[in-house]
């Protein structure tokens, strides 16, 4: 049905190209960016402590380009490549990954339709990503629970289509082939999102199913849903997150420090474990923030990450935190968290970007950790 419905926007939207593609009326090509530095603070209940300069706590520090020319009157051509950087250290963000990247965080091209909708091709962020201001009063980044427990943020080789919003109704539908040699959508990655707004009521359910290899020795289909609701009372908003997945591993960072699916691309190993892709996990969240002035807003969070299985892979905590407008392209931040893991869970705190350094192995399993960071985010 997904393959069905994204065939069906690109014929939709391609219908709108007509004779008229010859004769551009408009065109802009955008230079945009943020630098996000902070002091970071953390420690560990295994006495073990962080104090560091970071980059990325509440936006990733980054570099992009976005363009549009429009080729009708209800058609327009867009295209986003956008870079990731580690401000703290002056190198891009995949750099210590060696992965080859440099427009790690987005690099599409589409088509868009006031009546059609719009279709993208490429590298692009997940619905569940884009919907992080919807999360909690962070914008879903350090301090929240929900981002500690880990986001699948983008996927290469991404086709993606969003509908024209109908009575504050909008949908959006993604298909990612895997890029595999094999038939049956081995490897393929499948997203979903429904925005539903009604006056002060916002609301959203977004998803994915990322399929196994085919020559995978386990043949579990990892999977990630996000519910949240949002409730603007005028001076501030309260927030509601409910999230239900298998996407967690361990590794030598912790036993619950990695996805099965990765954040940033990399699709599901051949050799992923039955026991984790078979283990739920059920992530609660309440939120709420406040306008103090038009220019200071302080928030709190507190939320919990329920192991399913029992296996005393449990985690707890929360946070808060104020944000100063300085200017209108100018933030400073505080903010302090902390969060408990069980005895066989080690979940780390993680920002926009990852915390670098972090804790691992064993000032992470069963640990408490807690931290206090002050930032400044400046967008160009």
């Amino acid at each position: 049905m997904k393959r069905i419905s994204l065939m069906a926007a690109a014929a939709a939207v391609a219908c709108g190209l007509g004779p008229t593609l010859a004769h551009a009326q408009s065109s802009s090509v955008t230079l945009y960016g943020d630098i996000d530095e902070y002091l970071n603070y953390m420690s560990s209940s295994s006495g073990k402590k962080l104090k560091t300069v970071s980059d990325g706590a509440v936006m990733r520090s980054r570099i992009g380009f976005k363009g549009a020319e429009a080729v009708s009157s209800d058609l327009t051509v867009k295209f986003n490549l956008e870079a990731g950087l580690s401000s703290d250290t002056g190198t891009t963000a995949e750099a210590s990954q060696s992965t080859g990247r440099f427009f790690d965080r987005q690099a599409w091209v589409g088509l868009a339709s006031p009546t059609a909708g719009e279709l993208r091709l490429g590298r692009q962020n997940t619905a569940i990503f884009t919907r992080g201001g919807n999360v909690d009063f962070t914008g879903r980044t350090l301090g929240s629970i929900v981002n500690n427990f880990g986001v699948p943020a983008r996927l290469d080789n991404d086709i993606s289509w969003q509908s024209p919003v109908f009575n504050g109704l909008q949908a959006e539908f993604h298909y990612a082939p895997g890029e595999s040699s094999t038939s049956g959508g081995s490897l393929a990655v499948y997203q979903y999102d429904i925005d539903y707004t009604v006056g002060p009521f916002k609301t959203n359910w977004a998803g994915l199913r990322a399929h196994p290899a085919a020559n995978a020795t386990t043949k579990k289909i990892v999977g990630y849903d996000n519910v949240n609701l949002v409730y603007d009372y005028g001076d501030g908003k309260l927030y509601g997150a409910f999230v239900r997945s298998n996407n967690i591993t361990s590794g030598t960072n912790g036993n619950t420090a990695y996805n099965l699916l990765g954040g940033t691309g990399t699709l599901l190993s051949t050799t992923m474990s039955a026991t984790d892709a078979a283990r739920y996990y059920n992530i609660w969240q309440l939120s709420g923030d406040y306008r103090v002035t038009n220019q200071l807003r302080v928030g709190a969070l507190w939320g919990k990450i329920i192991d399913t299985s029992h296996s005393g892979r449990n985690a707890k905590g929360g946070a808060i935190g104020a944000y100063y407008d300085w200017t209108k392209r100018t933030t400073f931040y505080a903010l302090a968290e902390t969060m408990s893991n069980d005895t066989n869970a080690g979940f780390r705190p993680f920002g926009s970007a990852a915390v670098s350094p972090n804790f691992t192995g064993s000032d992470v399993n069963g640990q408490k950790i807690s931290g206090a960071q002050l930032g400044v985010v400046h967008k160009f």
